[in-house]
């Protein structure tokens, strides 16, 4: 008995190093050429680049909207880079919003390697980017986090006083997230990451507006209703259609409307 309890001690401990090594590959996949600019898209943009605290040089674009009274500061997901984000962009353009959109450290043309305390210091600098740089006044600039750039962007709403954050598809943790996906393997296995939106949510004390869909086969729909339901007043949650990558297109033009009349709701006196 003493020997195959050893042995699956061994196994468990040899199976927790080799999944520590692995999250990264399993959390983020970057993608380093950029297909096309804005300018492709009949945009007018800046191209930025911004160092963070710990010396990383990033690079973002800033795409300006004709008399935009607010600048939406974009967080994208987990895979690919700021030129896949298209149809995304050119639906704030049409709304009157400026958007910065950065890649995170190791997408695109951003120098380092992805690790969550590293995006949490990427958004940190997006931030100083526009309210030092672009002289935008807090009240002035809306926050938007897709998948797991919901994570990020909550992360940033937290310690900042924006007018507004936008969370799409997002997830309330990444425990959370294993505990749904891979239920037996995340109670075997150390989870090295935390992404805690529904944590970091509770210290955001302006307009959120949460948009999840339960055909969402990646980010779990129930994930997006523990975010919403840990967030202050004034709160709205829209559920959505589609999947995970394609419902903010399926769910047009409704997505859209919500998103506008969110803006309405919220603009100062």
């Amino acid at each position: 008995m003493t020997h195959y309890l050893i042995i699956f001690v061994l196994s468990l401990l040899l199976l927790n190093i080799w999944m520590y090594f692995q999250q990264p590959y399993m959390t983020f996949y970057p993608v380093r050429k950029l297909d096309q600019t804005p300018a492709d898209w009949g945009l007018d943009y800046e191209d930025v680049a911004l160092d963070t605290a710990d010396n990383v040089q990033l690079h973002g674009w800033y795409i300006p909207a004709r008399q935009s009274e607010h600048v939406l500061l974009f967080f994208h997901g987990n895979a690919g880079n700021i030129s896949h984000r298209r149809e995304s962009i050119e639906i704030f353009h049409r709304l009157g919003l400026s958007v910065f959109i950065i890649d995170y450290r190791g997408y695109g043309k951003s120098a380092g390697k992805p690790d969550e305390a590293g995006l949490y210091r990427d958004a940190a600098a997006a931030w100083r980017y526009l309210t030092d740089e672009k002289s935008f006044a807090d009240h002035r600039i809306l926050i938007f986090g897709r998948s797991l750039g919901g994570a990020v962007a909550t992360r940033l709403a937290a310690g900042v006083q924006a007018r507004g954050l936008i969370l799409e598809s997002t997830l309330s943790s990444a425990q959370d997230f294993a505990r749904q996906v891979l239920p037996l393997l995340s109670r075997l296995v150390f989870t090295r990451y935390n992404f805690n939106t529904a944590e970091y949510i509770r210290h955001v004390n302006y307009p959120v507006l949460v948009l999840h869909s339960p055909e969402d086969e990646i980010m779990p729909f129930a994930l997006g209703e523990k975010v919403f339901r840990s967030a202050h007043e004034p709160k709205r949650f829209v559920t959505m259609q589609g999947g995970h990558n394609t419902g903010f297109l399926q769910s047009q033009p409704g997505y859209a409307q919500e998103i506008a009349d969110w803006l309405k709701s919220i603009k100062q006196p």
